[in-house]
């Protein structure tokens, strides 16, 4: 894959949210709440809790299949970033070794239930803020949270941060196809020309900040970012967090997903 190809991939969230389907429609602040309340949910199981957490999969599946949004994608992007989740819990079975279980007739340790939690909690919450971006915009998603109260200074710095990746992808495009073109072969590939560009792009990078950031002073920025599109939060809205939360709530204080946990430990012994 190529350094377009990557930058291209970058922009599929973009794209992606600008579809026309049910959870595209419902309201930011709405599909925001949503997501931190299951969030939240998630992280609030105990350590070595596994069999409770594999229900709230049918969360980002849901919004997965109602969104139009390709299976693929999502894992590649949850794949990428899996190696943090995996090094946080790798040593978890070596430092806790109790026998807590036993699984088709194998040992199971606490610390490989706890790296398995790791693992499930990782995927779920990755998935669900992904879920949340390709439907919604990360912009949408910023404008969401300034009017669900959150500083104006947090939410102009996290949408000014992801502006300021694509410039600098577009400045790092520039110089990276200026050196294809002056090079032949394997020349200009070294680490000591990859420093160079480094440094480049880093100048480029600061001297279009100053200009972009006078133009912004110039057209009045007092630090805040509105939008120019305001949403209204229906019926429909209201009806989604609802069954939302009463999702959440049944699976995360009922005896539901602890009953299946247990079927499934019987039917692996």
């Amino acid at each position: 894959m190529t350094f377009s190809d990557h930058y291209f991939d970058i922009d599929r969230l973009d794209r992606l949210s600008r579809k026309e389907t049910f959870v595209h429609r419902l309201d930011p602040r709405v599909k925001t709440i949503a997501t931190m309340l299951f969030l939240i949910t998630v992280i609030s199981f105990p350590k070595y809790e596994v069999a409770a957490l594999v229900p709230f999969f049918l969360f980002p599946v849901l919004m997965l299949t109602l969104g139009d949004i390709p299976a693929g994608f999502i894992a590649g992007k949850i794949l990428l970033v899996s190696p943090f989740a995996i090094l946080i819990g790798l040593f978890n079975p070596f430092l806790d070794t109790r026998i807590v279980a036993v699984v088709a007739g194998l040992p199971v340790s606490a610390g490989i239930l706890s790296f398995l939690s790791i693992l499930l909690k990782f995927v779920l919450t990755i998935s669900a803020a992904l879920l949340l971006i390709a439907t919604t915009s990360f912009p949408g998603v910023c404008h969401a949270l300034r009017q669900l109260g959150f500083p104006a200074i947090f939410v102009s710095q996290l949408l000014l941060l992801y502006r300021y990746l694509f410039v600098l992808l577009e400045e790092a495009m520039r110089i990276v196809r200026a050196r294809d073109m002056r090079s032949s072969g394997a020349r200009g590939a070294g680490v000591r020309v990859f420093v160079r560009l480094v440094g480049v792009l880093f100048l480029r990078a600061v001297d279009r900040a100053e200009r972009i950031y006078h133009a912004m002073l110039s057209r009045g920025f007092q630090g805040d970012l509105p939008t120019l599109r305001p949403s209204r939060v229906t019926a429909v809205d209201l009806a989604f967090l609802a069954a939302t939360i009463a999702f959440l709530a049944g699976f995360r204080f009922s005896q539901v997903a602890e009953g299946i946990g247990r079927s499934a430990q019987e039917l692996l012994r």
